[in-house]
């Protein structure tokens, strides 16, 4: 492992020089690509460089440990500072091991949430709206973009369906393990009676593609205007603004009706189409390696039941790491850092598991 830090170090020290090369500065496309890469390294080759004056201190103690001559209070101070360096050497290696796990190359990506009420009627919409507001204070509060690309409302409020995109750096890597099926216990607005109902709601995180990765053929595409229908809304039955998109090779079908502008929606559509695709170009190669996949936080399944919400005992508990939190309401109002950083570290614990067997 050192001897890769070591040389990635190197790797680092000549990076570091090219960005200053004029040549490399006038090149907007590999100053880009240099300054990713340097960001990317830049924490790990700190943290190596921590290692390092640790592993110092370390030597030097031992060092006068094993000459001997040394007077009692002397020895003792030498023989607490080789006990702290081997601790912080300790675990600054176990944090270097973290940190050069494979990260995922989607980490730094936007994504677009689909939000779709399941089992439970109104009551399944009111929640997945609830969701909603949930996703989008976070966002807020982390000074991320998020834009609504279709939106399929009912009368009391919820949503049948709901799809956004959030863009902002590290969205994909926070947001990742959401996918799947959000369980929901409480007495509904519209149950008089007072019992506990239980609804779900399935959430699909997917990564924002672009066009450079993946390349639609406009040939392979069906598209269909229609007029919007919904909850409510002026321009709702006024003119065909709404938009369809089937991909003939793989019957993936998308609609948006969110805007009133044919050409806003077809691109929102696009948008999400893109963003399938490329979803299902990674579960073709996440197939592949599929003993990996199960050893780590579930990041894709919807049919996976995730998490429960449970509104009389304002607890959540995550099924996948047996995680439980009483304080519903605070999570709910977008504080997700929380859950979001033990499903990180559940994740990081099973690939690190996997790396040392």
């Amino acid at each position: 492992m050192f001897e890769k830090l070591a040389a990635m170090e190197k790797k680092f020290e000549e990076i570091n020089e090219k960005l200053s090369d004029p040549d490399i500065v006038n090149d907007n496309k590999e100053y880009t690509r240099l300054m990713r890469e340097y960001k990317n390294m830049s924490p790990i080759i700190e943290k190596f460089r921590e290692y390092k004056k640790a592993a110092e201190s370390l030597s030097e103690a031992r060092e006068l440990l094993e000459a001997g001559g040394l007077d009692k209070d002397f020895k003792e101070m030498v023989q607490s500072e080789f006990e702290e360096s081997r601790e912080k050497a300790d675990k600054i290696t176990e944090e270097l091991k973290i940190l050069l796990l494979p990260k995922d190359p989607n980490d730094d990506k936007n994504v677009i949430i689909e939000i779709r009420s399941g089992a439970g009627g109104e009551e399944a919409s009111l929640f997945a709206n609830s969701l909603y507001r949930m996703y989008t204070m976070y966002a807020e509060a982390k000074g991320w973009k998020q834009e609504i690309l279709n939106a399929n409302g009912t009368e009391l409020g919820g949503f049948k369906e709901i799809s956004f995109s959030i863009e902002g750096e590290g969205a994909y890597s926070r947001l990742k393990y959401e996918s799947g099926v959000h369980r929901v216990q409480r007495v509904p607005e519209t149950e008089s009676q007072g019992r506990i109902h239980t609804s779900t709601v399935t959430v699909a995180v997917l990564v924002e593609a672009d066009e450079v990765e993946l390349e639609i053929n406009p040939t392979d595409l069906k598209i269909d205007y229609f007029r919007a229908s919904g909850a409510g809304g002026q321009h709702i039955n006024k003119t065909e603004s709404a938009v369809r998109i089937t991909h003939l090779p793989t019957n993936v079908v998308v609609e948006c009706q969110d805007e009133r502008s044919q050409h806003k929606n077809k691109d929102k559509a696009m948008k999400i189409l893109r963003s399938r695709l490329y979803e299902a170009m990674q579960e073709e190669h996440d197939a592949k390696i599929a003993s990996e996949r199960r050893m780590q936080v579930g990041t894709g399944d919807r049919s996976e039941r995730i998490r429960t919400y449970n509104y009389p005992q304002g607890r959540l508990t995550d099924h996948r790491i047996g995680l439980t939190i009483y304080r519903l309401e605070d999570i709910l109002n977008g504080n997700l850092d929380e859950v979001f950083d033990a499903l990180a570290t559940a994740d990081q614990a099973a690939k690190l598991a996997k790396q040392e067997a």
